[in-house]
């Protein structure tokens, strides 16, 4: 009971603190790794990977998957509660109030404020993804600290989508389908 009322709380403030969408839960979710040890980094990674390949918002998906794997069906439930129920209540908030104070000079103003702030937490994630995925943690020598192999893989694929007029037509799905076949035969 106290790890799904943790579950609960942990992804609460993750919901109510993450503006920005999915990628902006990324700084939340390294924290509670860090606080709760129940996934690691790499497993964060990870998460993000198979969140990024499944329908759903990368922050529901990911707090459905620690939930179940720390406390099962019921903790994928609470976390994903947890996560989405401050969207909610501001939501409903919002929608009472927003008709009313629309052409308010301070509502304009905070979304506005908002946008860096969003801005500020994707960023954040990227490159917390980034140094996870193409970094060897620990070593000094800069062939040893970068991961050769997926610095590579990023490269050329970066420069395939860039370059190859054909691919700017591509449903997403076929690089996330390339990545995947790419990532299972260097790695």
């Amino acid at each position: 009971m106290i790890t799904l009322l943790r579950l609960f709380w942990e992804f609460f403030k993750t919901g109510l603190f993450a503006v920005g969408g999915g990628l902006a839960t990324l700084p939340f979710l390294s924290d509670i790794a860090d606080k709760t040890g129940w996934f690691t980094h790499a497993q964060l990674a990870d998460m993000v990977a198979v969140a990024e390949s499944t329908p759903g918002p990368i922050g529901v998906n990911t707090a459905t998957y620690v939930g179940f794997t720390t406390a099962g069906c019921p903790g994928a439930l609470i976390a994903t509660l947890g996560l989405v129920t401050p969207s909610i209540i501001i939501i409903l908030i919002i929608a009472s109030l927003l008709k009313a104070f629309s052409d308010n000079r301070y509502v304009q103003t905070i979304f506005r404020l908002l946008r860096p702030v969003s801005v500020g937490l994707i960023t954040a994630a990227g490159l917390s993804v980034a140094r996870t995925s193409l970094v060897n943690a620990g070593h000094t020598g800069l062939i040893d600290f970068l991961d050769v192999k997926a610095v590579l893989l990023f490269v050329l694929l970066w420069i395939f989508m860039q370059y190859v007029p054909k691919t700017k037509a591509w449903h997403p799905i076929i690089f996330i389908g390339i990545s995947a076949v790419l990532g299972i035969m260097f790695f």
